[in-house]
């Protein structure tokens, strides 16, 4: 609580706001963890949507029969599918590294993030990319290798990739972010203050 008293003469009593300065590197930290978590809670969105595609193959796996996911005859899944799938276990490590301000863990994170969810997404845009095209060219379902319920797959899938390709690239880039801001205060002057 500051003083109500007077002021020393010769200054207005804002001499002290160079001690009120936080490192870059601290807040450059906070922006960029609520940014990377904020992505994380979009790859789990993803992954609902991912899993409301898979759950017929998965029941189908567990043997339960369930007519009205049959009848809605969901193409099968690809292996692109289930390794993109497969990158949400990552996402708890991203969670941790950010919990901890764990470099080890984010470098891991990141890793995993460009091998199992980046590097799927890609593929698949390539993989679909013949159908998008003839479809866009033409407008005929008939040049597009594979329809469900009246649409292109590929359409679909583009739809999907579109948004997962964004949010892979913003946790990529919000992890280095956090990894450049975190191993600052491990230079070799830092080192030697302490």
């Amino acid at each position: 609580m500051a003083s109500r008293g007077p002021t020393v003469l010769g200054t207005d009593g804002t001499d002290f706001m160079h001690r009120q300065r936080v490192a870059s590197h601290y807040t450059t930290s906070v922006v960029n963890k609520s940014r990377l978590k904020f992505c994380i809670y979009m790859h789990y969105m993803l992954f609902c949507v991912m899993l409301l595609k898979l759950s017929q193959d998965i029941l189908d796996r567990l043997d339960i029969f369930i007519l009205e996911l049959e009848e809605l005859y969901i193409p099968k899944p690809r292996l692109w599918e289930w390794l993109w799938t497969s990158s949400i276990l990552l996402t708890f490590v991203g969670l941790q590294a950010v919990k901890r301000n764990h470099l080890t863990l984010l470098k891991i994170y990141g890793i995993l993030t460009l091998n199992l969810s980046l590097s799927p997404a890609l593929y698949a845009c390539v993989y679909y990319f013949r159908d998008m095209y003839n479809f866009i060219e033409t407008r005929d379902l008939s040049k597009v290798s594979e329809v469900w319920q009246g649409y292109p797959v590929a359409l679909i899938w583009y739809a999907f990739l579109v948004v997962a390709l964004q949010v892979h690239s913003f946790q990529l880039y919000f992890a280095y972010q956090l990894y450049l801001a975190w191993s600052s205060k491990k230079t070799p002057a830092a080192k030697k203050r302490s």
